[in-house]
């Protein structure tokens, strides 16, 4: 079976969740399969290993889930992207809308350094929005982003179309 058959199986809908009329894609049971959550950072490792990344940025929080792993595995350093006030240190943001509302995230000035390659993992992509302004902060601060990596894209909302001005190189492991 392959990761995308393993993770179509594991991965349960949430009826009505977050709010009346939406079905939430839930990936925490492939937290509960620890050999299933092995075989998905190898398999981002497989994808990732030769090219020339310096950095794996993780989306909070879920996208810290395999981004992490991923960027350990590749020996690169791990960006954390968070909301609005959860960043010690000095950084810069990025204003963003929603489906229902805005939201602003934030990212270390030091975390990307000039014209480092870096890749924007997440666990899910939508509308694209988080990740558009991920991508934001990452040219902001100097850094190409070379690609964009999801557990899970929901084409029908036609999030890629907001991404692909920063990378064509987009891989989803499950697509609905």
């Amino acid at each position: 079976m392959s990761v995308e058959q393993k993770l179509r199986k594991s991965i349960r809908d949430v009826v009505d969740f977050p709010k009346k009329g939406i079905v939430f894609k839930d990936i925490t049971p492939i937290m509960m399969d620890p050999e299933l959550s092995n075989e998905v950072v190898d398999h981002l490792f497989e994808i990732y290993k030769d090219q020339n990344l310096d950095a794996v940025a993780g989306i909070e929080s879920r996208g810290f889930l395999f981004g992490y792993p991923l960027a350990m595995k590749l020996g690169i350093p791990f960006v954390l992207i968070r909301k609005k006030g959860k960043l010690p240190y000095d950084k810069i943001s990025h204003d963003y809308d929603l489906e229902y509302g805005s939201a602003t995230i934030e990212m270390h000035t030091d975390a990307v350094g000039h014209k480092h390659r870096v890749l924007i993992h997440d666990d899910l992509l939508a509308t694209g929005g988080s990740a558009e302004a991920a991508a934001i902060l990452i040219e902001k601060s100097g850094g190409e982003v070379v690609g964009f990596n999801f557990l899970v894209s929901l084409d029908f909302l036609n999030g890629e179309e907001k991404i692909k001005l920063f990378s064509n190189n987009i891989t989803n492991l499950v697509t609905y």
